[in-house]
């Protein structure tokens, strides 16, 4: 009987991990949507919201929220895409401190006196991660409804821009945190 009872609160609370989030809030991704609702009226909406999702605007919002914002957003509770151009943050991590400022073509990080960008380049459509001068590909946006992630290994991996895609790209950035993390 007292096996059985510990056994059940071991399944009790195991089970509570199942009913936890920490997605994110996914800010671009709402953005692009509150932006879009302030067009027109209800048919002009519809027409750029199918447009978005041909051109790939909302899927590349959702890819960039989930491979880059909402994992700042996980380690350091702030979501710096909820700035505005301009701000700074102080933003409270696991190792510290860490002044965030929004930048019009992405993210600047500092720590300690040490700064990271995290910069979108237009021309080549890539988000790239800037440190001491060297420049780093993150992410690919292709013109065909793909993204090209690059990987610490020096592979790629490409991804469609959808649910299983997105999944896939998730599970590999996940897996990359975990052994940076050992």
């Amino acid at each position: 009987m007292k096996r059985r009872k510990i056994s059940l609160c071991a399944y009790l609370l195991s089970g509570t991990l199942l009913f936890s989030s920490c997605i994110g809030s996914f800010t671009l991704w709402h953005k692009v949507l509150d932006w879009n609702q302030t067009i027109g009226n209800k048919f002009v909406n519809e027409l750029v919201f199918v447009a978005c999702n041909i051109v790939p605007i909302y899927p590349i919002a959702a890819l960039v929220d989930i491979v880059v914002l909402n994992s700042i957003e996980f380690w350091t509770g702030s979501n710096p895409a909820s700035a505005n151009v301009g701000t700074t943050k102080i933003v409270k991590g696991e190792n510290g401190d860490y002044m965030v400022k929004t930048l019009e073509d992405g993210y600047s990080i500092s720590k300690d006196g040490q700064t990271m960008n995290l910069i979108y380049n237009k021309a080549a459509n890539t988000w790239n991660a800037v440190y001491e001068g060297n420049s780093t590909k993150l992410l690919k946006m292709n013109n065909d409804g793909t993204a090209e992630l690059y990987l610490p290994d020096g592979e790629t991996m490409n991804v469609t821009l959808d649910a299983q895609g997105m999944m896939a790209a998730r599970k590999v950035a996940m897996n990359n945190a975990f052994f940076a993390a050992r």
